[in-house]
């Protein structure tokens, strides 16, 4: 566990991702930072900020807390996504936020600003359940998708391959191989292993939370408890239960699939919010991965994660309760 506080080592561009966005990034205080690597409970999580940001907005009788967008790009920006237009443009639209802000990243902590005034929620996932519900990802991506992402005559590398039509061919490849030079595993997206690894180094400082998938299918009211306390907003159990409830896969596949009708369908998935809202669930692999497939995942984690983030990384940490004192209000 390094003691020091974090640093940016490593700059990230590829079809997906520019870290070179964050650069003019000027924080609030009560900034909000939601990291995940991929298919880790991103959407999820911003969903439950969104739901406590909206709260906490009501608790101080702001009369547009019902006007917070649900999590799109305007009320949770996802600052170094490649296509997310022009930089200045990106900033000058959070500078008119009046909300908490609270935005997304599918960075690791070494390619990302630190700033010790900003909350940092982190989301794990175990890395064999992350490759099934990339796999459904990747493969349901409309052609019009990879024509945005490698048409640019700026793209940085390679462009983004299509998906291998073996599920077997993808594991191989995405288990064994970066898509940096400095990662070991990933292709061709970038590592979900390193990603954890690099905020697990940090995990004693004090603006960082970690939060796990399989803990919040678990005990959501729990966890979203634990995060509104990180936060340092009151809730009551009764709104904890509204915001799980209200952030529970089928809810929000529904409000996804609306969105689709308005817009006329989905930008960037064949089957729309159906595909991109699949089965939320965990241990499919078990029954697809053979016994040398899985030594393959076992020699990469060897290489990339400590005993303690493999740990967490695979099973997560149930916390059964949280800081009631300051969580909940009566």
């Amino acid at each position: 566990m390094s003691q020091q506080l974090p640093s940016r080592t490593h700059i990230y561009r590829n079809h997906h991702l520019d870290s070179t966005r964050w650069d003019p990034y000027e924080p609030r205080d009560d900034d909000i930072v939601i990291s995940t690597s991929l298919k880790s409970g991103t959407t999820w999580t911003q969903s439950i900020v969104r739901e406590l940001v909206a709260y906490a907005m009501r608790q101080d009788g702001a009369a547009d807390a019902d006007d917070l967008p649900q999590v799109d790009s305007r009320s949770s920006t996802w600052i170094d996504a490649r296509w997310g237009g022009p930089v200045a443009e990106m900033y000058g639209e959070l500078a008119l936020q009046q909300h908490r802000r609270f935005l997304k990243t599918h960075l690791p902590l070494d390619g990302l600003p630190y700033f010790p005034q900003v909350k940092y929620v982190i989301v794990g996932r175990d890395a064999r359940d992350v490759f099934m519900s990339l796999w459904n990802h990747y493969s349901s991506y409309k052609d019009e998708f990879f024509t945005l992402l490698n048409s640019d005559p700026n793209l940085p590398g390679e462009p983004l391959p299509r998906c291998p039509e073996d599920i077997h061919d993808f594991w191989q490849q995405w288990i064994s191989r970066g898509w940096f030079a400095w990662e070991e595993e990933g292709y061709p997206f970038w590592g979900n292993m390193h990603h954890a690894q690099s905020w697990w180094e940090y995990r004693h400082v004090d603006n960082l939370l970690f939060v796990h998938y399989a803990d919040l299918l678990a005990q959501p009211q729990v966890e979203i408890g634990r995060i509104a306390y990180f936060l340092g907003i009151e809730c009551t159990e009764s709104t904890l239960q509204e915001i799980a409830e209200h952030t529970a896969l089928p809810s929000m596949r529904q409000r996804g699939i609306e969105r689709d009708i308005e817009r006329q369908g989905h930008p960037i998935f064949r089957g729309g919010s159906n595909t991109f809202f699949n089965l939320g669930t965990n241990g499919r692999w078990r029954s697809l991965l053979s016994e040398e497939e899985l030594a393959m995942y076992e020699e990469t984690r060897a290489k990339v994660l400590t005993p303690e983030c493999a740990a967490w990384l695979e099973k997560g940490q149930v916390s059964g309760s949280y800081e009631t004192s300051a969580a909940t209000a009566s």
